[in-house]
C-alpha cells in the first residue's frame, strides 16, 4: 500500500519559495548628508532671510556709518571693505553685500524653482502623452520637441525678453518653457520602456484602462529617475537666470539676485573687494551641494539615473 502522505503545515509549505526581496532604502553617504545639509541652509534663508538682514536690499549706508576718528570726514561707500557696519562689504554704490545676499536667495531660488515646477509640469505631461499617445502623435510632439532644442537656450532667451521685455513672471514662464524641452525629452523615453514593460502588457489584459496604466504603472516607475533630473534641471536654471542676469536681461535693479549681484561689483575685484565673490559663492556652494546629492542617489541606483539624463 502507498504511504500515507503527511499534510504539510502552514509554515513549512512555502520554504521551498524564495524571500521577496527587501525594500532598498536610500542611505546617502557623507558627501550626499553635506549637500543636503547645505541646501537646507538655503531654503531656510529663502525664508528668513529678508527677514534678518541688517538692511534692505537697496538701501544706500549713509556715508556717517563709516567716519573713524581722525579720519576722513566724507569717506567713500562703495566697495567697503568687511567691518562692524557691513560684515561682508558694500557693493559699488554703497549697499550691504550681506543684505542683499539674503535677499537675493529669495529671488534667485524662488525664480529657479518656479521655472522649473513649470518645466516639468508642461514636460512630463507632453512627453508621458507621446509616450502612450500612439504614432502620430508622438512624431509631432517630437518633432516640434527638437525644434525647440535646435535653438541655443541663451540666444533664445536674449531675442525673448528683448521683444517683450524682463519682469519676473515673464523670467519663469520663459525659462520654464525653454527647459520643458529637455523634459520632454527624458520623460518620453522613461515612458516608452514603461509602456514595452511585462506588467503593462498584463493590467492591459485585465483590461485596465489608459488612465490606470499612467497612473498605477507609468508614472510610479518613472518618479525616481525624474526626481533625480529634478535636481539636475533645477542647477541648470539657476546657473541660466543667473546668466541672464549678468548679462543685466534678467532680475532688473533695485530687486537683488546673485546673477547681477555679481555684475554690479565686477568693477571691485582690482580693489580687494570681496563684493562679487561673496553671491559668486553662493551660486557655488547651491549647485555643488545639489549636484553631491544627485551624484548620490544616482550611484545608489547603480549609475543608471545618470546616463538616462546625458
Amino acid at each position: 500500500m502507498p504511504e500515507p502522505i503527511e499534510p504539510v503545515s502552514g509554515a513549512t509549505q512555502f520554504e521551498e519559495l524564495p524571500d521577496a526581496p527587501p525594500r532598498r532604502k536610500l542611505r546617502l553617504s557623507w558627501t550626499g548628508k553635506i549637500g543636503v545639509g547645505v541646501v537646507i541652509f538655503w531654503l531656510i534663508i529663502v525664508f528668513i532671510g529678508p527677514s534678518i538682514s541688517p538692511y534692505h536690499e537697496a538701501d544706500i549706508l549713509d556715508e556717517e556709518l563709516f567716519v573713524v576718528p581722525g579720519g576722513d570726514p566724507y569717506p567713500a561707500t562703495d566697495f567697503q571693505p568687511p567691518s562692524k557696519v557691513a560684515w561682508l562689504g558694500t557693493d559699488y554704490l554703497g549697499r550691504d553685500t550681506l543684505s542683499r545676499t539674503l535677499f537675493g536667495a529669495r529671488t534667485t531660488i524662488g525664480i529657479s524653482l518656479a521655472s522649473t515646477l513649470l518645466a516639468y509640469l508642461v514636460g512630463v505631461t507632453l512627453g508621458i502623452a507621446a509616450a502612450v499617445g500612439g504614432m502620430v502623435l508622438d512624431s509631432v510632439l517630437s518633432r516640434l520637441n527638437d525644434a525647440i532644442l535646435s535653438i541655443p537656450s541663451i540666444m533664445l532667451a536674449l531675442v525673448m525678453i528683448a521683444a517683450i521685455g524682463s519682469t519676473i513672471p515673464i523670467l519663469i514662464m520663459l525659462t520654464g518653457l525653454i527647459y520643458a524641452a529637455s523634459v520632454f525629452r527624458i520623460a518620453r523615453s522613461l515612458g516608452l520602456d514603461v509602456m514595452v514593460s511585462d506588467f503593462v502588457e498584463a493590467a492591459r489584459v485585465r483590461g485596465e484602462g489608459l488612465w490606470w496604466i499612467i497612473t498605477r504603472e507609468i508614472l510610479p516607475n518613472v518618479a525616481m529617475p525624474m526626481a533625480t533630473d529634478f535636481g539636475l534641471r533645477f542647477v541648470y536654471i539657476i546657473l541660466f537666470i543667473s546668466s541672464l542676469s549678468f548679462l543685466g536681461l534678467g532680475v532688473q535693479p533695485p530687486q537683488s539676485d546673485w546673477g547681477s549681484m555679481v555684475r554690479e561689483s565686477l568693477a571691485g575685484l582690482p580693489y580687494g573687494s570681496i563684493a562679487p565673490l561673496v553671491p559668486a559663492l553662493a551660486i557655488a556652494t547651491l549647485t555643488i551641494a545639489i549636484n553631491l546629492i544627485v551624484d548620490d542617489v544616482s550611484a545608489h541606483s547603480g549609475g543608471k539615473l545618470a546616463k538616462r539624463m546625458l
